[in-house]
């Protein structure tokens, strides 16, 4: 693992979910800001094995920033042992989903086996309050993100709104966490979400062949996705 070039200002960076080490070098020859590891047959937030997540880092090497996603465990007791098979990788953070009935000591536990490293993942269509945000970062995580759970073609914007969107990445700043939104993105969706001013921007099914998460990811919607961010962060500085 090595030292993690984070935003620094209000710019997103692109996040792509990987499957494999081919889709990885695909990523990263683009230009993407992240690259997250991730099954996208087993659901929002399917794990890969470790091995494959290996491969994945091996791949990357110090040439961009890496996640990999650790599941969504159904007892909170599970939480830690499910990071700490992830965190075991090499890869800079990992992600995990997390519910507002989450025990605080159980978010502690999950956040000790990756310590620094932890992004909390919230789905846009549970209930929870902004209080969570303070609650992730006083359990020790990095970070927190939203994402669809049900990738039925809903989108993230379909199930909330942009106040809400505006004021979950205001809370993250609030506390010093790193700021996610996902959830069945286009890169028509880019310029709305990236005035919310999140940390990253989360992308798989907008950036495969066909608008099939399953499918592989094309390199050109993923180079068109890195131009869009782009225009924004150079009119931004103008």
């Amino acid at each position: 693992m090595r030292p993690v070039s984070e935003p620094s200002d209000n710019n997103p960076r692109l996040l792509v979910s990987v499957r494999d080490a081919d889709e990885a070098a695909l990523a990263c020859a683009a230009g993407a800001g992240l690259v997250d590891a991730k099954d996208p047959a087993n659901g929002a937030l399917g794990a890969l094995p470790v091995e494959t997540v290996r491969e994945i880092v091996k791949c990357v090497g110090a040439s961009v920033t890496t996640s990999a996603v650790a599941g969504e465990p159904d007892d909170a007791a599970a939480l830690a042992s499910c990071v700490a098979a992830m965190a075991g990788t090499g890869v800079d953070y990992v992600k995990v989903a997390v519910r507002a009935d989450h025990p605080d000591l159980a978010l502690a536990e999950a956040a000790e086996a990756a310590p620094g490293r932890l992004i909390g993942v919230l789905f846009a269509g549970d209930v929870f309050g902004l209080n969570i945000v303070s609650r992730l970062a006083a359990a020790g995580f990095r970070g927190a993100m939203i994402d669809t759970r049900a990738k039925d073609g809903q989108r993230l914007g379909d199930l909330l709104l942009p106040d809400d969107l505006a004021a979950f990445v205001a809370a993250c700043r609030a506390h010093g966490l790193l700021s996610g939104l996902a959830g069945s993105l286009s890169v028509d969706d880019i310029p709305a979400l990236a005035a919310h001013a999140p940390g990253y921007l989360g992308f798989r099914g907008g950036l495969c062949r066909d608008g099939d998460r399953r499918n592989a990811l094309d390199p050109l919607k993923v180079s068109a996705a890195v131009a869009a961010l782009r225009a924004l962060h150079r009119r931004d500085a103008a």
